[in-house]
């Protein structure tokens, strides 16, 4: 058989889709599909060059390999895929049609070790044959420059060095490296172990050193996750989003990146094809709640350090809806032509415009995030006065702002209002510094911001209600509905049982809502009409309907959500009402924040059972 032949024996590359398994650190990612294939992965940290970019780019014949890291089994016939339970250490097996089967193990190494958290930009890919001896073919397409540059490889007795212009990358194997090189096929008889990282020697054999990072890496999410505090019903999709929100983590600097994909269209053709690899302001307040209610301090206190530091660069000014992980405030964004995009749906856009918008609700979310620190007693280091001051300059922004147009939470580019939910996260902000300055004995500081606060609620009250609609709309005098109105709850601006609420619930559930699935907006934006559910609506709505008494309905609501997640237990931002199909970033954190928080509220007490 010629190499042409044998390679026909390969399945082609499994059809793009978001079932996809999330492997990470808190310092980089990796989305693996269902027969094992990484497909996309950033370095040196979640917003950088994507070594394998086979998402944005799958291609069509011999292309479709390109910039892969693919494990794959002669004559494929099945795949299975989960992780092992507790953790973030994806199994992937695949059987061929005599029944052959192999084990692929994936993972980023984390665990503590020398008074510190070792989690090196190293992917670790272990392969054992279950049954039989299979064929297997390993390539492994490194691209740097968003696909753009092919590296230059050099190769060594037990490794292979793919040298970029920025980064060199070396994989170490106990696999054949001409067979690896050249992509030849090969019987899998027994255990093979692949480390893809930095261009460093190993200080132990590859084996012991890819089974040593599995051992402790499993210790590691298995002891995290038996420190969770989570609700009784609904165990596993909350343990699985809370690992999934704490990969999302990147550490060194406390951010919280939004997504780790860019440019997954929210719809199909729809053009709304938006970089999320970066971290929003409007994220703040969902984040830390369903941190708090996870006991999840750690991550809670490295992301309140990143919103002080934004607070402090700021120094009483501007701040952007969203900022780099390293707080980068300049993020412009492009569009790379020579990559078809996902499933062929351009544009691929890098970077990303809403930098430069005043989206107002900023500050409300900013001051929601950071209150936190001035009450929970278990923050190792606690905000006192000094940081209050200094959360005091973001309530003047937002009282200064509060009723001036801006793009709006949803980041409308051709369109500026004075946004309801803009409106009302400014009341917050106000609000929040009145609750905060008695923690720390400032009585006159409590009053003043409590005064601007009151008469806000009374202006939104006012300009913000719809007499024709009977519901609260989008904006100041508007007459559109908008699934933010649901968030005047969620921040305790008005009881659940107020008549103006109920109708605007109400309202929004005739007009937004496709069966269980809720879209943000109706008024057409710079796209035309939204086509899918944005996730955190529908989560939004599951939360208002708890609070009306109408449990009935959003539990069975809630397990709608449940089931519109991949075969993983992962969201993605949006979900066609039609289809169910996952559209737009993945795994979005709002969306599996979203699963946290409505697990809280819906489920039975612990005290019910035990």
């Amino acid at each position: 058989m010629n190499a042409t032949q044998a390679a026909a024996r390969f399945a082609p590359a499994a059809p793009c889709s978001l079932s996809l398994g999330l492997i990470g650190n808190c310092a980089f990612s990796a989305l693996v599909d269902q027969r094992g294939r990484i497909v996309w992965c950033c370095l040196p940290r979640f917003d950088g060059d994507p070594i394998f970019s086979a998402l944005l780019n799958p291609g069509d014949g011999q292309d479709a390999g390109q910039s892969a890291f693919a494990i794959e089994i002669e004559d494929f016939a099945e795949a299975r895929q989960w992780y092992e339970p507790n953790t973030a250490v994806l199994k992937t097996q695949l059987f061929d049609r005599l029944g052959q089967g192999l084990e692929i193990t994936d993972f980023a190494p984390r665990f503590f070790s020398r008074s510190r958290f070792f989690k090196p930009t190293t992917i670790v890919r272990r392969v054992r044959p279950l049954s039989g001896a299979p064929r297997i073919r390993v390539s492994v397409d490194v691209r740097f420059d968003w696909g753009r540059i092919e590296p230059l490889i050099t190769r060594g007795s037990n490794h292979v060095r793919f040298v970029g212009p920025e980064m060199t990358l070396r994989l170490y194997s106990d696999a054949s490296i001409a067979h690896l090189l050249s992509r030849q096929p090969f019987l899998l008889t027994r255990e093979h172990d692949f480390l893809l990282g930095p261009d460093e020697t190993l200080e132990l054999g590859i084996a012991d050193t890819a089974r040593h990072f599995e051992q402790e890496t499993l210790g590691f999410w298995r002891r995290w996750s038996q420190r969770l505090h989570i609700p009784l019903q609904w165990q596993q999709a909350v343990i699985r989003a809370a690992i999934t929100l704490k990969l999302s983590l990147y550490e060194d600097t406390g951010a919280i990146v939004a997504a780790m994909t860019t440019s997954i269209p929210e719809a199909p053709r729809s053009g709304r094809n938006w970089d999320y690899r970066y971290c929003w302001l409007r994220d703040a307040f969902f984040v830390i709640r369903a941190l708090n209610s996870l006991s999840e301090v750690g991550t809670m206190e490295d992301y309140v350090r990143w919103l002080f530091n934004i607070v402090v660069a700021a120094r009483g000014g501007h701040i952007q809806p969203l900022y780099g992980l390293g707080l980068e405030h300049e993020l412009p964004e492009q569009v790379l032509t020579h990559l078809g995009g996902y499933r062929g749906m351009g544009p691929v856009r890098v970077g990303n415009q809403a930098q430069e918008h005043f989206q107002h609700d900023v500050y409300g979310n900013v001051v929601l995030g950071a209150a936190q620190a001035f009450h929970d007693q278990r923050i190792l280091r606690a905000a006192g006065v000094a940081e209050f001051q200094q959360l005091e300059a973001v309530g003047e922004q937002a009282r200064r702002t509060f009723d001036l147009p801006d793009a709006g939470m949803w980041e409308l580019r051709t369109r500026a209002r004075v946004h309801t939910s803009s409106a009302l996260m400014c009341w917050a902000a106000c609000d929040r510094l009145a609750k905060i300055a008695p923690t720390l004995n400032l009585p006159e500081r409590a009053a003043y911001w409590k005064g601007h606060a009151d008469a806000m609620r009374e202006r939104i009250l006012k300009d913000a209600w719809s007499e024709e609609r009977q519901s609260f709309a989008e904006s100041f005098g508007g007459r559109d509905l908008d699934a933010s109105a649901l968030l005047m709850i969620e921040v305790g601006f008005i009881d659940a049982h107020d008549p103006r609420f109920v109708a605007t619930v109400a309202a929004l559930e005739t007009h937004l809502c496709d069966g269980p699935y809720m879209r943000r907006y109706e008024a057409p934006d710079d796209f035309g009409k939204p086509e899918t559910a944005f996730n955190i609506c529908t989560f939004w709505r599951i939360d208002a309907l708890a609070r009306l008494g109408r449990k009935a309905e959003a539990r069975e609501i809630f397990e709608t959500m449940l089931a519109a997640r991949n075969h993983l237990g992962l969201l993605s931002e949006d979900t066609h009402p039609v289809t169910g199909e996952m559209w737009g970033n993945f795994p979005q954190t709002y969306s599996m924040v979203g699963i946290i928080n409505a697990a809280v509220r819906l489920s039975a007490p612990w005290d019910s059972v035990i």
